[in-house]
C-alpha cells in the first residue's frame, strides 16, 4: 500500500537519458517516491559514449536504490530501435507487462549545439545529428514503450525540454529539439487520451547539472560561489528540483487535466509544495522577469 512519503511504491518508471542532469535527478525522486526505475542511457561501467563523461547509468540506478525505490541500469543506446525494443521487452517480462511513467530526458546535444552562428552558416551534418539525439531519441522510445500503457489505460509520459513557451532559445537547431520536444508531448497526449494516458512536457529553470557546475569551476557544495560569474546562477536549482515535480505529477491521481501541457518547476512548486534540497523553492521565471523589468521597465521583453 502506498503512503505519503511512497505514493510511487509499486509503480515502474523509464527514465531515459537517467545517466546525469536532470534525468538523473527525476530518476532519484521517483526512487524516493517508491518507484522502481529502469535507468538508462549510452553512459555504463562498460564504457563511455562519445560525450565521454564520466556519469554512468548504473551509478543512478545505485542512487535510486539508497533514495528508497529500486534502480536497474540497462545500457541503451536510444537512437537504435532494435535496443529500445529489447529494454522495452525486458521490462514487460520483469514487470508483468507495468510501465507507469515514461520520463524522455534523452538529450547529449551540448557539444552540437552553436551558439555563435545562424542556421546558414553552421555545420549540416552536426545541427542535423543533434536532432537525431534530441528528438528521433524521444520518439523511437515512445513507440515502443506506449503499447505497454495502451494496454493499462493508465500512465504518464514526461518529456523533459527547456522552457515552456515559443521564445526562440538562442541557436537554431537547439530551438527546433526543445520546441519539438513540446509538440511531441502535445501529439502524444492527443492520441493518448482515450485510453487514459496524459503525456506533459517538463522544464526546470537554470540547472545545476553536473557539466553545469564544472562551467562554473565549482561543486554542489560551494555552488553560490559560481554567482560572481554570473548573477542569474543564484536562482538556479538542483536537479532533484524537476525530479520532484516529475514525482509529484506521476502521484497525482487528477494527472489527466494537465495532459498536454508544458510544465515547468516554477509552476509546480506552487500547486505541489515540493522544495529543492536545500529547502528553498527556486523560481528562476520570476527572477528573469524581474529582471527584464529592472532593465526595461513594466513592459519587460522589449522583444
Amino acid at each position: 500500500m502506498n503512503d505519503d512519503r511512497q505514493p510511487l511504491a509499486g509503480k515502474v518508471a523509464l527514465v531515459a537519458g537517467g545517466t546525469r542532469g536532470g534525468g538523473r535527478g527525476i530518476a532519484v525522486e521517483l526512487g524516493a517516491a517508491g518507484a522502481t526505475v529502469y535507468v538508462t542511457g549510452r553512459s555504463s561501467t562498460a564504457g563511455r559514449s562519445d560525450l565521454d563523461r564520466p556519469e554512468t547509468v548504473e551509478e543512478t540506478a545505485a542512487r535510486v536504490t539508497a533514495a528508497g525505490g529500486t534502480g536497474i541500469a540497462v545500457r541503451t543506446d536510444h537512437s537504435d530501435p532494435e535496443e529500445v525494443r529489447a529494454l522495452v521487452d525486458r521490462i514487460a517480462a520483469e514487470q508483468d507487462g507495468r510501465l507507469d511513467v515514461l520520463v524522455n530526458s534523452v538529450w547529449g546535444g551540448d557539444a552540437l549545439t552553436d551558439w555563435e552562428h545562424p542556421l546558414w552558416e553552421q555545420d549540416l551534418d552536426t545541427g542535423l545529428r543533434l536532432l537525431r539525439r534530441a528528438v528521433d531519441t524521444h520518439i523511437v522510445t515512445s513507440r515502443f514503450a506506449l503499447p505497454l500503457m495502451v494496454a493499462r489505460r493508465s500512465g504518464l509520459v514526461v518529456e523533459v525540454t527547456d522552457g515552456n513557451t515559443a521564445r526562440y532559445r538562442g541557436s537554431f537547431f537547439y530551438d527546433i529539439a526543445k520546441s519539438t520536444v513540446i509538440r511531441l508531448a502535445v501529439a502524444q497526449a492527443a492520441e493518448l487520451k482515450p485510453y487514459g494516458v496524459a503525456a506533459v512536457a517538463v522544464t526546470p529553470g537554470f540547472l545545476r547539472s553536473e557539466a553545469m557546475l564544472e562551467h562554473f569551476g565549482v561543486t554542489e557544495a560551494n555552488w553560490r560561489d559560481g554567482v560572481a560569474k554570473d548573477p542569474n546562477f543564484a536562482h538556479s536549482e538542483t536537479p532533484a528540483y524537476v525530479g520532484r515535480a516529475v514525482a509529484a505529477l506521476a502521484a497525482d491521481p487528477g494527472i489527466m487535466a494537465k495532459t498536454g501541457r508544458a510544465l515547468a518547476t516554477w509552476g509546480l512548486y506552487k500547486e505541489y509544495g515540493f522544495t529543492d534540497v536545500d529547502g528553498t523553492q527556486p523560481d528562476f521565471a520570476a527572477h528573469w522577469a524581474n529582471a527584464l523589468e529592472a532593465e526595461y521597465g513594466p513592459l519587460g521583453d522589449p522583444l
